[in-house]
Order: C-alpha cells, then sequence, then structure tokens
C-alpha cells in the first residue's frame, strides 16, 4: 500500500468486518454482499453502484476456496461467506466478471490490488495467481508488481499430501494503462 497507495484505498467491494484494515487505513468507500461492519454499502463485486472512471484504487480480498456449502460443515468460511461450488466453473468467473468491473470504475492510470492464493481440490492444482494474471491483461489491465505473503498459522488438514502446502497468498498490483510487456499467448 505504501508503495502504490500511499493514501490508502478507495474501495474495497468485499469488505467482510474489516480485519484486513487492523494496521492499515480503512479504504473511503465499503462494500459488501452482506455487510457484517457498519458503513459498509450491499453490493456485488461484479455490479459496483458507481459511475464509470470514478476510482483511483481497489484493494479486492475474495473468497479463494471452493468451500463446502452452509449447513453441510461448520467453521469461519462456511458460517461468515457465501461459497463457491468449483473454482474452476464457479469462483474463477466470478474473478472475471469482478475484474472487468474494476476496470470499468478505475480512473486510467488506476490501480488495483487482488489478493489471491493457489489451492488444491479434489487432488488438483489449481495456478490461481497466473489465471488471475491473464485475466488481468485479457481485461486491459498491466500486471504491475507481485508480492508474496506468508502465513503465519500453518493448518495441517491433508492426511495424504501430493502437492506442495500453499501457506502463502498473492498480492498482484494491476493499473489501468497500456500494457508495457505483450503477454498475449500465440498458440
Amino acid at each position: 500500500m505504501a508503495l502504490y497507495c500511499p493514501d490508502g484505498f478507495d474501495l474495497d467491494p468485499t469488505y467482510s468486518t474489516g480485519n484486513f484494515y487492523k494496521a492499515i487505513k480503512e479504504p473511503m468507500l465499503k462494500m459488501d454482499l452482506s455487510p457484517q461492519a457498519p458503513g459498509t454499502t450491499q453490493a456485488d463485486a461484479t455490479a459496483i453502484p458507481l459511475k464509470s472512471d470514478s476510482l483511483n484504487s481497489i484493494m479486492f480480498d475474495p473468497p479463494f476456496v471452493a468451500a463446502i456449502p452452509k449447513g453441510v460443515a461448520t467453521g469461519i468460511i462456511t458460517t461468515r461467506f457465501s461459497y463457491f461450488r468449483t473454482i474452476q466453473h464457479d469462483l474463477w468467473p466470478f474473478y472475471e466478471k469482478a475484474i472487468t468491473e474494476f476496470y470499468r470504475v478505475l480512473k486510467q492510470n488506476g490501480i488495483l490490488v487482488f489478493k489471491c492464493q493457489d489451492t488444491v481440490d479434489s487432488s488438483k492444482q489449481y495456478m490461481t495467481h497466473v489465471h488471475v494474471m491473464n485475466l488481468a491483461v485479457k481485461a486491459g489491465f498491466y500486471p504491475k508488481d507481485l508480492f508474496i505473503l506468508t502465513a503465519d498459522n500453518r493448518i495441517l488438514n491433508q492426511a495424504t499430501q501430493i502437492h506442495a502446502r500453499k501457506y502463502h497468498s498473492y498480492f498482484w498490483v494491476f493499473t489501468k494503462q497500456k500494457t508495457a510487456v505483450d503477454y498475449s499467448i500465440q498458440i
């Protein structure tokens, strides 16, 4: 934030309870599909009720796992958040719609910080950080930077390990500007 948005973020469209902002300045606008904190507007990250080209920065910390539906299991994920049945067919299309919407509401040279995490689901490896970059480039963003944050807490819930455990998340920094590097795939 200090490097790219020193004055703080204009919007967090998945604000939740605001735990992300314990040590940093809260965003000017707080939105969430199911508001849980005072001053949070009910809104879907794929349909932000703002004019086009109206924001300088967005912090997006969306769900990044396909969770078990409410009522089937208990835990913080299933009680505080909605869920996506699958990563590839439900979660990733949500990301694509949100990125397209962020491009619409950001001003030229606006900053999108997108937090994501790679994951393993049903023994399949999902390189979400790569997919997010491809979606952002497709929408017209330039991938300006990438930060990696390691987790303090490590939950060990795999009986048999067949992939590397994911103890980190990524913070992509995208700008709404002409792409300085051609990331298109030529097949």
